[in-house]
C-alpha cells in the first residue's frame, strides 16, 4: 500500500510536492473509500485519489516522477551500464535548480512493515539514497549514501538491522545505480520485498492505456468470464468475446511498403501470433453477430483494454497510477472504473487508484471523500504546486464541488484570454 509520494526539482516540479493517501479527518464514505492496515501502528488509508488541474499545470510531470523512480529502481543495476545517463530532468527555468539533483521519495507498506525510501540524482550519478524501516513503529535507518563532491566519493552509513554482505554490495554499486537495486541483484533477501514493491505492486498507466493484448490473452484462458462480467457491467452490449491467435501473414503488409522493410518485419514476426479479437452482439431477433474489435468505438476499445489490467490490480492489491483516465470514456464509465476501487466488495485486497482527469461530473461528495481530491496548479514561476481540497474546508455533504471548482474557488483551472484583439477583430 502507498502512504505518500514526494518529488522535487523534476521537470516542472520545483519545490518538494507530496501526494498523500492517508485518511484525514471526517467519517464520510468510511467503509467504501478507506481501509485500515496494520504496520506496527494502525494506518487509515484511501482506496483512491483524483488529481485535477489545467493543461500544462504539471499533473503528468508529477506522475512521470513516480514512473522514473520505478524505472531507476528496476533498471539501474541491471540495464544501466557504467556511464549511461540517468533519466532525470531538473527544473530548468531557474539557475538555482537546473544543475541540482532531482529528488524522489515513497512511503509504503510491504508485508506489514512501513518503509521510507528515496534518492536524488542528476543524469550523471545518484547523489543521495536512503532507506528507513518501521517494523515496530520506530525508525530504523537501514542504509544511506551521500556524494561528497569535494572528496569525489560517497559517504556511506549502514544500520545494524540491515543484514548481509553490505560491503560487497557497496563496492558493486556504480555511481549511476542504486544500492537497493544492486544489493537485490546480489541476493539481498531482506531488501527484495522493497524492490518487488516497485517492480510488481506499483503499476503505471497513461492516456494510451495498455492496448488490447493483455485482456485478449485473458479471454483465451479461464479468466474469460471475468472479462465478460467487466464488459457487461459497463453496459456495452457485448455478449461474448472470441479471440483467435493466427500466424503473421507477410502478404498483409501494404503493397507500397519497401521490400527491405517488409523482409525485416516478416523476420521479426516469424514466430509471433496475431490476435484476432471479435466482439459478439445480439440482433433484435436474438442471433449472434460478430464485430471486429476495430469496428467498436474508441471508448469500447479502451475499456476492453482496461478490463484485464483493472481486474489484475483489484485481485492482487496493486497500486495503480493512470494519467487522463477520462480519455475516450463516457463520464459514467469513468465513475464505473473508480467505483470498482472504492468498494470493499470489488476491491477486497485494498488496491489503490490514483489518476488525473478533466472529467468533473465525478467531482462529487457522493463519489469521493474530501481528502481524496487533489489539485495541481502552475505558479507564477511556472512550477507545479500540488494541494488537497481539504485546504479549503468545503462543507461536508453540502458544497457542490464541481460548481465550486469550475468557478475557480479552488484554483487549478485555466485562465483563458480572449484572442479577439490579437487577431485585430473588434468586439461586436
Amino acid at each position: 500500500m502507498l502512504i505518500e509520494f514526494s518529488a522535487a526539482n523534476f521537470r516542472s516540479v520545483r519545490e518538494r510536492q507530496t501526494l498523500s493517501l492517508t485518511k484525514a479527518k471526517g467519517d464520510e464514505l468510511l467503509e467504501k473509500n478507506t481501509f485500515q492496515v496494520k504496520a506496527a501502528n494502525d494506518f487509515s488509508l484511501l482506496r483512491s485519489a483524483v488529481l485535477y488541474g489545467a493543461n500544462a499545470s504539471g499533473k503528468t510531470n508529477f506522475f512521470r516522477a513516480l514512473q522514473i523512480m520505478k524505472r531507476v529502481v528496476v533498471e539501474s543495476a541491471s540495464s544501466q551500464q557504467r556511464g549511461d545517463p540517468l533519466p532525470v530532468s531538473s527544473f530548468l527555468l531557474s539557475e538555482k535548480t537546473k544543475d541540482k539533483p532531482s529528488e524522489f521519495e515513497a512511503v509504503f507498506i510491504v508485508e506489514g512493515v512501513r518503509y521510507q525510501y528515496g534518492f536524488s540524482a542528476t543524469t550523471e550519478r545518484i547523489h543521495e539514497e536512503w532507506l528507513l524501516a518501521y517494523p515496530r513503529g520506530r525508525a530504523q535507518r537501514w542504509f544511506g549514501r551521500e556524494w561528497d563532491g569535494k572528496r569525489e566519493k560517497y559517504n556511506w552509513e549502514f544500520g545494524g538491522h540491515l543484514l548481509g554482505e553490505k560491503q560487497v554490495w557497496q563496492k558493486s554499486t556504480r555511481d549511476n545505480a542504486l544500492f537497493l537495486s544492486t544489493a537485490v541483484q546480489l541476493n539481498s533477501h531482506q531488501l527484495q520485498p522493497i524492490y518487488d514493491w516497485f517492480k510488481e505492486t506499483l503499476r503505471m498507466g497513461d492516456v494510451g492505456g495498455w492496448g488490447l493484448g493483455y485482456s485478449a490473452t485473458l479471454c483465451e484462458k479461464e479468466d474469460k468470464d471475468k472479462i465478460l462480467n467487466f464488459l457487461k457491467a459497463a453496459d456495452l452490449g457485448i455478449e461474448d468475446v472470441k479471440v483467435e491467435a493466427n500466424p503473421f501473414d507477410p502478404d498483409s503488409l501494404p503493397n507500397d511498403m519497401p521490400q527491405g522493410l517488409k523482409e525485416q518485419i516478416a523476420k521479426e514476426m516469424k514466430d509471433k501470433k496475431i490476435l484476432d479479437i471479435r466482439t459478439i452482439h445480439k440482433t433484435v431477433e436474438g442471433k449472434d453477430v460478430a464485430f471486429d474489435i476495430d469496428e467498436e468505438s474508441d471508448g469500447t476499445q479502451r475499456l476492453f483494454g482496461f478490463a484485464g489490467p483493472w481486474i489484475d490490480c483489484l485481485e492482487n492489491g496493486y497500486v495503480l497510477f493512470i494519467d487522463e483516465l477520462h480519455d475516450s470514456l463516457h463520464p459514467k464509465l469513468v465513475r464505473f472504473l473508480v467505483d470498482l476501487f472504492n468498494s470493499g466488495v470489488s476491491n477486497p485486497k485494498n488496491a489503490q487508484l490514483v489518476f488525473t482527469t478533466h472529467e468533473t461530473s465525478i467531482l462529487s461528495q457522493d463519489v469521493f471523500r474530501r481528502d481524496q481530491i487533489w489539485f495541481c496548479e502552475k505558479t507564477a514561476d511556472y512550477s507545479t504546486e500540488l494541494y488537497p481540497l481539504t485546504d479549503f474546508s468545503p462543507r461536508k455533504g453540502r458544497e457542490n464541488l464541481e460548481i465550486s471548482y469550475l468557478s475557480g474557488r479552488y484554483g487549478a483551472v485555466p485562465y483563458v484570454k480572449s484572442l479577439i484583439n490579437s487577431f485585430g477583430i473588434g468586439a461586436s
